[in-house]
């Protein structure tokens, strides 16, 4: 049976040239360098419609992470229910002073997944769409006076560490915001501004146990306080029999793991069973290029496609790694290097907005104890939750209730220039 394209039309075969020695073919249409989210939905894509792919993902790392994901997400990509290890039905958000604001659902829930499992499961789907999976650290990329593109890797390590060589038409980077793969291959990659999230995953305490009453099975806690972050935000997010206890900030300095262990002891939850610890960058921005105008394409991180103020990173990086492969499979089929650029402009056409009102909402309300007290009053406000909770639902602008958004934007300038009290 022929593999169907990215559009649902019959797509010709486009297979590997055989393997050699070490059973890794030697030429590929796509090498894809990472797989989270973004590089293992390229992947699975590109391998779905018939391209010969490579997908290198070096292991041992998991990334520190909430672990939410909307309805949005679980509909488009098709993620099973037993992936889901919570489903969270309000988010309740603690001020500086310690008052509590609970923003109900609704109807629906937002699926919670644990990334040690859901990852590896991506990568198999890759796998199994045809896409030729590796355990592999990434290299270079070399270009000999032929024109080719090879990439360059290895597998193993210590005594069996071995060294390979493949050539390829693309090379998709999804290898995080510190990506290799940018840094040598796409101009103005080195100078993303990132903040560093750190979280621990714990075991949950039992009930009658110390700390038991600080996680709800359903509920999502965020903490808008500036011992714990200065310039982000803190949280606690269930994931079933265990939770993740987060924290991030750009400010050089803070320690993020002092601030952890400060916000176990304030939740009751110092003593419980630490499972593993987790840190990485994350970008505060969407690059200005994704493409190297020749042979590279960035997704996910990598291309800095983390929202601002909420950090949610999911639903971006695999819509993002979609996105790639739509604009590797322009390139691939007509040779022309402006079908890359299309990834960045399709996402930003989507989200390019939601980035930038969020960017001015963490810059306003971030900023200090004060400020992030009267953010924390507004979400009482059944306008903001409901427009709140459509937008991040279906991951689009509620523009159906204009009156709403009136409302909502008079309220925003009644807490900001104090005209109400917190």
């Amino acid at each position: 049976m022929a593999r169907q394209d990215l559009h649902g039309a019959a797509a010709p075969a486009h297979g590997p040239s055989p393997a050699e020695g070490d059973g890794i073919p030697r030429r590929f249409d796509v090498v894809v360098v990472g797989g989270g989210p973004a590089g293992a939905t390229a992947a699975a894509d590109l391998a779905g419609a018939g391209r010969s792919v490579l997908l290198l993902d070096k292991p041992g790392r998991i990334k520190p992470c909430g672990g939410a994901i909307p309805p949005r997400l679980i509909r488009d990509f098709a993620i099973p229910d037993h992936l889901l290890v919570a489903r969270i039905r309000a988010a309740r958000m603690i001020a500086p002073s310690g008052k509590e604001v609970d923003m109900p659902v609704g109807e629906g829930f937002v699926g919670m997944v644990d990334r040690k499992d859901f990852d590896p499961w991506l990568r198999q789907r890759a796998a199994e769409a045809g896409a030729d999976l590796r355990e592999a650290a990434f290299e270079r990329v070399t270009r000999p006076a032929d024109g080719t593109t090879l990439v360059h890797f290895t597998t193993g390590k210590g005594e069996t560490l071995a060294h390979h060589t493949v050539q390829a038409r693309l090379v998709i980077g999804a290898d995080g915001a510190t990506s290799p793969v940018g840094r040598a291959e796409v101009p103005g990659h080195d100078k993303m501004r990132q903040v560093f999230a750190y979280h621990e995953i714990v075991r949950v305490p039992q009930a009658g146990e110390a700390g038991a009453a600080a996680i709800g099975p359903t509920r999502c806690d965020v903490f808008y306080q500036g011992r714990h972050s200065p310039d982000f935000y803190s949280w606690i997010f269930p994931h079933g029999d265990t939770a993740s206890i987060g924290t991030g900030s750009a400010r050089k300095g803070f320690s993020l793991r002092s601030s952890i262990r400060a916000l176990r002891e304030q939740t009751g939850l110092a003593d419980a069973e630490t499972v593993r610890r987790e840190g990485a960058p994350l970008p505060l921005k969407p690059l200005k290029r994704w493409d190297n105008g020749r042979d590279v394409l960035l997704a996910g991180d990598a291309a800095g496609v983390v929202a601002p103020a909420s950090g949610e990173g999911i639903y971006y990086a695999m819509l993002g790694g979609r996105l790639a492969a739509e604009a590797a499979e322009g390139f691939l089929a007509t040779g022309q290097v402006k079908a890359l650029g299309l990834a960045r402009r399709r996402f930003m056409r989507l989200h390019g907005r939601v980035f930038w009102i969020l960017g001015m909402m963490q810059w306003v309300w971030y900023r200090s104890d004060g400020l992030r007290e009267r953010f924390v009053s507004i979400c009482r406000d059944k306008d903001v939750q409901q427009l709140t909770w459509d937008s991040y639902m279906n991951k689009e602008l509620v523009r159906a209730k204009p009156a709403a958004h009136v409302r909502i934007f008079f309220k925003d300038l009644a807490h900001l220039f104090r005209w109400v009290s917190p």
